[in-house]
């Protein structure tokens, strides 16, 4: 494998309504000495997106835009707009970023050193989580330990693991292995696209590096509580391999372990102080300190993470969010059988298999 430093970077941003982010996250991959070219794909947006990226044209000359119209059939939205930028680039990798991320300094190249060292044909980055409201304080990092526990870094890295994630966030694949296995026109129904095409990847014997990624890029998921709530509505029951069982068992891991002990404590010292004797109230106490027990274990969770661990003391509220979205993204999808996503709705037919209706 050739040096990092000799191997030319393609990266991609499909941008559909970014206004608020889209110059921020292309100046920073701009300032990537290896990022050769940048190819914004504008997916029919109708904000101020298109004009900000003609600016950005003037200031960056290695920025290219593309723009794509709805989805053909079979199609869905960002693989539509992700294969279009593919094909467009000239890259010996390619970067698949979104446009809502922020790329420190010389991060790119320290991440293509990585995968020399590993002989990676993909890194995957779980980028540093910007969290400024209570709700997201709450929620995301929550979301992010359940998922470090269903898809470990270590299982994901370990070539003899049937275990496969990603990150589309922040996806470097190496352009080879992206067209030998079909690249996104493989995964084109597929609303975890970025999980689907790690899969094939490493099913096919690619070598896949996945990592924590808070020292290299960060983002804001989220700009409101309805959009983070359509999103995670969108992926949970998918993240848990569209199995109710697996949904239900986590939750009733998540309710037991996360709030049963901190209720019952309040509950047991609500009727001590209520006059029910000293019994409900030693046994309260007892169920408050199983719950400081837990948010100690759940700060060194988010730690391992990149996590701040004082976060951890939004974990009764993460928990009570996180079980409410488990159960409507399963019955979004396999009952509803439609969830949507920036204007644009998805049917699953209750089977998980996507058809984009516009």
């Amino acid at each position: 494998m050739a040096p990092a430093t000799h191997e030319r970077v393609s990266a991609v941003i499909p941008a559909r309504n970014e206004a608020e982010t889209i110059a921020r996250t292309v100046r920073s991959v701009a300032a990537q000495a290896e990022a050769v070219e940048i190819i914004v794909v504008d997916d029919h947006s109708d904000d101020a997106t298109p004009s900000i990226l003609e600016v950005l044209k003037l200031e960056i000359p290695r920025l290219r835009t593309l723009r794509v119209d709805d989805p053909p059939a079979g199609w869905l939205g960002k693989a539509h707009a992700l294969a279009a930028g593919a094909r467009a680039a000239s890259g010996d990798w390619l970067l698949f970023t979104d446009a809502d991320t922020e790329h420190h300094p010389g991060s790119l190249g320290q991440v293509l050193e990585r995968a020399r060292r590993a002989h990676a044909d993909v890194v995957s980055l779980s980028p540093g989580q910007q969290t400024p409201t209570w709700w997201e304080k709450a929620i995301i990092p929550f979301v992010f330990a359940e998922l470090a526990r269903r898809f470990r870094f270590e299982q994901v890295n370990d070539p003899s693991s049937k275990i496969a994630a990603a990150n589309g966030q922040y996806l470097l694949i190496r352009r080879l292995a992206y067209e030998a296995t079909g690249g996104h026109t493989a995964v084109r129904g597929e609303i975890l696209e970025d999980v689907a095409l790690a899969r094939r990847l490493k099913w096919e014997g690619r070598r896949l590096l996945f990592l924590p990624g808070a020292e290299w890029v960060t983002t804001r998921m989220y700009r409101s509580f309805g959009a983070m709530w359509d999103g995670w509505r969108k992926n949970l029951y998918l993240l848990w391999d569209r199995s109710a069982p697996k949904v239900l068992l986590t939750l009733l891991r998540v309710w037991f372990v996360d709030l049963a002990p901190l209720l019952g404590g309040l509950l047991g010292l609500a009727l001590g102080v209520a006059g029910s004797g000293g019994a409900p109230a030693a046994a309260g106490l007892g169920c408050l300190a199983i719950a400081a027990a837990r948010r100690v274990l759940y700060g060194r969770e988010l730690a391992r993470i990149g996590f701040a661990p004082g976060l951890a003391n939004y974990g009764a509220i993460g928990a009570a969010l996180f079980g409410a979205l488990q159960i409507d993204s399963l019955v979004a999808h396999r009952w509803l059988g439609s969830v949507r996503w920036k204007g644009r709705r998805y049917s699953t037919g209750g089977s998980g298999l996507p058809v984009a209706e516009r």
